[in-house]
């Protein structure tokens, strides 16, 4: 898995325009905005989606079928896709939240605390959309993987406006439902979501080995 990890590494250094893009665009952003918590999400869904680029270019001119005469599994293959997307969206992270914290603290918007809070709920958000996104970029590769990504985000937002429009008609009280959540501790509230997000996550790599097991090229 190693030797896997460094190719996707000397892959992104060929990147690095695009990536040095990203950087500035973010910094501005953070500067000129209210929000400067705001650019967290931004960088860490813009780093971790870079595995999808990285899968794509695997699968060009047919690499994957030379790829896999190496010494090397698909199950091992598997986990390094997702091991490179957990480190180049936590670099991001570490990054843009450090950005966050020091230009909210210096205009007064928001306390180091306040920015970490926001910051640690975006992980377990970019942990659910990469368990959705890789299984599909997997499965059907380039083009068709995003696509279908896209579909499949679209209908569970659908389902969710589907779920509270029947709740309206039951007159099923959801509001007092969720009521209780602002009084709960914000890190309660963040380590449950984190260990949702990782059990999500867990399924995920066990549909994404068996996906490429049964994968022919």
């Amino acid at each position: 898995m190693k030797g896997l990890l460094i190719k996707d590494i000397k892959l992104l250094v060929k990147q690095q325009r695009f990536f040095s893009s990203i950087i500035f665009i973010a910094v501005v952003l953070t500067v000129v905005t209210d929000n400067p918590s705001f650019i967290v999400g931004y960088m860490t869904f813009i780093g971790s989606s870079f595995t999808l680029s990285s899968i794509t270019y695997d699968e060009f001119d047919n690499g994957n079928a030379f790829l896999f005469s190496l010494p090397i599994t698909r199950r091992m293959y598997t986990k390094e896709k997702y091991s490179f997307a957990l480190i180049l969206g936590g670099g991001f992270w570490v990054f843009s939240t450090a950005l966050a914290a020091a230009v909210g603290e210096m205009k007064q918007m928001a306390s180091i605390g306040d920015t970490l809070i926001i910051s640690c709920m975006i992980l377990p958000i970019m942990l659910v959309m990469l368990s959705i996104m890789l299984p599909f970029q997997l499965k059907y590769g380039g083009e068709k993987g995003r696509i279908a990504a896209i579909v499949m985000v679209g209908g569970i937002f659908i389902a969710f406006l589907i779920m509270a429009k029947a709740a309206e008609w039951l007159n099923i009280d959801l509001e007092g439902v969720f009521g209780s959540f602002p009084t709960m501790d914000g890190k309660a509230i963040v380590a449950a979501a984190l260990i949702f997000a990782f059990v999500i996550l867990l399924i995920s790599i066990r549909a994404s080995i068996f996906i490429m097991e049964k994968k022919e090229f």
